[in-house]
């Protein structure tokens, strides 16, 4: 999905078009997050790009574009690209001692 999402819209409530865009993006996600998985892929993985424009957009984490979403929005911004391109992800082993710090002592 490579798309400008414009929030200012004449004729609609602008918070109404916010929730509406951040439907439309959870939606295609779940869409394709069941798309069958091919052999040796763990799960779909993102690569996101977000900026005010599609010129100066930069690559950010998948958790962050609602918070990003929102931040355009509370600053006025009349819209925003969005770029999500679905890639093959992989699990990996967390590091030795990364759980350390979670385990409570006994």
């Amino acid at each position: 999905m490579k798309k400008t999402f414009k929030l200012n819209i004449e004729g609609k409530n602008r918070d109404r078009v916010l929730e509406a865009t951040k439907h439309e993006i959870r939606k295609y996600v779940k869409r394709q997050r069941r798309v069958p998985l091919p052999e040796g892929v763990d799960f779909w993985d993102f690569d996101c790009k977000f900026g005010t424009s599609e010129a100066n957009a930069t690559v950010v984490h998948f958790a962050t574009i609602t918070s990003l979403i929102d931040a355009v929005a509370k600053e006025g911004g009349d819209a925003f690209y969005l770029e999500l391109l679905v890639k093959d992800g992989l699990r990996t082993a967390k590091p030795a001692g990364a759980n350390e710090a979670d385990q409570d002592p006994q």
